[in-house]
């Protein structure tokens, strides 16, 4: 199993401090979460069958033609490989992991190339992988670039996967409007945004016909009850939703701010910043001794990832850590 944020008994076990103590910043997931509703008593008692109304509202709220509600995206990354032949796939790198470590199995022959390379490998490629805005780096590749090459590669039955986890705060890049077309896949969380990621609930977007391959290949009753009512609640409230993004929208330019204060010279997204770091071990090291979770890429990103703190204490332990970091 590969190592992802949010890892928090592993924090406790390895620096034998309680998890109550710890900040977590591991996961770029909205420390300001979603107040989930309660679900009716109902949806813990009866198989959850799809609820109609939770995939208009994806639809309505991610503006896509037609959308799969699953249990997180996480579902669509291990099942995607299984539905094609063996297949010439390129995934970005560096990017979130799983993507290569599923397209690498299941007879594809897998190549990782850097973003810059990108546009050298789409006519050389069955299956296209992208984050956008990626995870970790927060790099991105326009959407009208993204059509075109979705296009070329869906007039020879290609596939472009566009995983749009950390997109909500860019609304005006999403390919979610044109994910009807040939050959474009689209995925989306809840957890992210929403601060739901407990839900494990995520959505894909794209042609009906594959949107029922893959409906077919996770089976019946893959979105709790509780979750479909939850996520219902959550993708209707445009009140909350528009606030929200304001509101991350601030604390992503504050984190880059402090970051820049203490020398530190980060990209990402509304919910992290990352950069290379030539002594990631030891800044990764020195933020848990301070009770401090962060993000260590060992390998193609080498470097540090930072979610957003939850409140002000949290930022001051924060900026206490890097001045102390700093004087190192």
């Amino acid at each position: 199993m590969l190592e992802h944020g949010g890892n928090l008994r592993d924090a406790a076990r390895e620096y034998g401090r309680p998890i109550a103590d710890w900040i977590d910043l591991s996961t770029g997931i909205n420390p300001h979460g979603y107040a989930a509703p309660a679900p009716d008593a109902s949806a813990w008692h009866r198989l959850p069958e799809a609820d109609p109304a939770l995939a208009a509202a994806a639809c309505a709220y991610y503006d896509a033609p037609a959308m799969l509600p699953l249990a997180g995206t996480q579902a669509a990354i291990q099942a995607l490989p299984r539905l094609r032949a063996p297949s010439r796939v390129v995934v970005a790198a560096p990017s979130y992991a799983e993507h290569a470590h599923h397209w690498g199995q299941h007879g594809h022959h897998l190549r990782q190339m850097p973003y810059a390379q990108l546009a050298d490998a789409v006519d050389s490629c069955d299956v296209l992988v992208i984050c956008n805005p990626n995870n970790p780096t927060g790099e991105r590749i326009a959407p009208e670039l993204l059509l075109a090459w979705a296009g070329r590669m869906a007039a020879r039955g290609g596939w472009l996967v566009v995983d749009e986890a950390f997109a909500d705060t860019e609304t005006h890049a999403s390919l979610g409007p044109h994910s009807g077309q040939p050959g474009l896949i689209v995925l989306r969380s809840v957890g992210k945004f929403f601060g739901l990621a407990g839900l494990r609930l995520g959505f894909v977007a794209g042609p009906p016909a594959l949107l029922a391959q893959l409906a077919d290949m996770l089976g019946p009753w893959t979105v709790s009850g509780p979750a479909q009512q939850v996520a219902l609640a959550a993708l209707a409230d445009t009140h909350w939703q528009g606030a929200m993004r304001d509101r991350l929208r601030g604390e992503g330019a504050r984190l880059q701010q402090l970051l820049a204060a203490h020398g530190i010279a980060s990209g990402g997204t509304a919910l992290f910043q990352w950069w290379p770091e030539e002594r990631a071990e030891a800044f990764w090291r020195h933020m848990a001794e301070a009770g401090i979770w962060v993000r260590l890429f060992r390998h193609a990103a080498h470097g540090i990832r930072l979610g957003l703190p939850p409140d002000e204490p949290a930022w001051l332990r924060l900026q206490q850590a890097l001045t102390a970091w700093k004087k190192t």
